[in-house]
């Protein structure tokens, strides 16, 4: 298994880069193409997929968004294509907190993510995440959502609103509150 390559940035492409390590070169998938510049020396820490039909190499800018990458990819549905797309458009901390927080409509708004992939993503991996750092009630999307949904509140409308809001430690009445302002805005 290679842990890491530390090398030359040769080539970007827009899901992978190649990486000189010398004598060889090699081709590496990743999520976020604007992390690197040509002919710049990085570490990548990567994984390696081997699959039947396939073998190639993720890599990650941090071992954070490898480990990130590692538990996506151990739900049930979620493949590394998929995790990749999803990792472009966060960052570990952010979906681990919505994972915590039970947030499934920011899990929604990653590419690749749909509601059932998403509530399976916080069944398989809540609980898990012990040393991520991520915090908040789990309850607490729920809640506010039914209480949006109530008030007359489009379910889209409401998802959007509570799929921009991933902060820590909100009370009910804060989510709420900050729900509530930007549903206004529309």
């Amino acid at each position: 298994m290679i842990y890491s390559l530390k090398g030359r940035i040769v080539e970007i492409g827009l899901d992978k880069v190649a990486i000189d390590l010398g004598s060889i070169a090699y081709e590496v998938f990743i999520s976020r193409p604007s992390d690197f510049k040509l002919d710049e020396e990085t570490v990548l820490y990567t994984h390696e997929v081997m699959t039947q039909d396939d073998h190639y190499l993720c890599g990650f800018v941090s071992k954070l968004e490898k480990d990130a990458f590692a538990s996506l990819i151990q739900v049930k549905g979620i493949g590394p294509k998929t995790a990749l797309s999803a990792l472009s458009k966060t960052n570990p901390e952010d979906l681990f907190q919505a994972i915590s927080a039970n947030n499934v409509a920011y899990l929604k708004k990653l590419p690749g993510i749909g509601p059932k992939a998403a509530a399976q993503i916080i069944l398989d991996l809540k609980g898990h995440l012990v040393n991520t750092g991520a915090k908040g009630n789990p309850e607490i999307y729920d809640e506010v959502k039914g209480a949006l949904k109530s008030l007359g509140f489009k379910i889209k409308d409401i998802d959007d609103a509570l799929a921009s809001i991933n902060t820590p430690d909100l009370s009910n009445e804060e989510l709420l509150r900050e729900a509530l302002r930007k549903l206004r805005k529309k």
